[in-house]
């Protein structure tokens, strides 16, 4: 199976979000449809904020993947975050993964990226062999967040 990335649209939308609330629901993450919209709306819109693609096998969409920007002094300047990578179930293990992992290293290294970054489900044990495999690595630290 191969994997194909197009620069998500206004037009793909709601294709999107449904991807989002498919993924959401599997670590059962509450997902607000409207607030997903906005977002979806403010990165298409702004790409110094990020991107998004969608990832489609033989013409069809079978994931999305955001890749949203930040700057770091430690890492030397402009890094990035693998915000959400979503594949479909049926999808998975195939090596599609691996492709996307492939694809957006050589996307941030031509964004002029430094670092990317990622998060992933300690119960994630595929998604975590597939990172460290890929070269992430634990910084053994642990990553906080706060609402505001």
């Amino acid at each position: 199976m191969n994997a194909q990335f197009l620069l998500a649209q206004p037009s793909d939308q709601e294709i999107v979000l449904n991807l989002m609330s498919d993924f959401y629901a599997i670590d059962g993450y509450p997902f607000d449809r409207n607030k997903s919209q906005k977002n979806y709306q403010a990165l298409l819109a702004n790409e110094s904020l990020g991107r998004l693609w969608l990832i489609k096998n033989d013409n069809n969409v079978i994931g999305y993947l955001v890749l949203a920007f930040g700057f770091s002094f430690e890492y030397g300047g402009r890094d990035a975050f693998i915000d959400e990578l979503y594949l479909k179930e049926e999808y998975r293990g195939k090596g599609l993964g691996e492709q996307t992992i492939d694809f957006v290293n050589q996307e941030a290294k031509s964004l002029g990226i430094k670092a990317l970054h990622l998060e992933v489900e300690r119960h994630n044990e595929r998604g975590n062999q597939l990172y460290r495999k890929k070269g992430f690595g634990g910084a053994e630290r642990t990553l906080l967040t706060k609402w505001l």
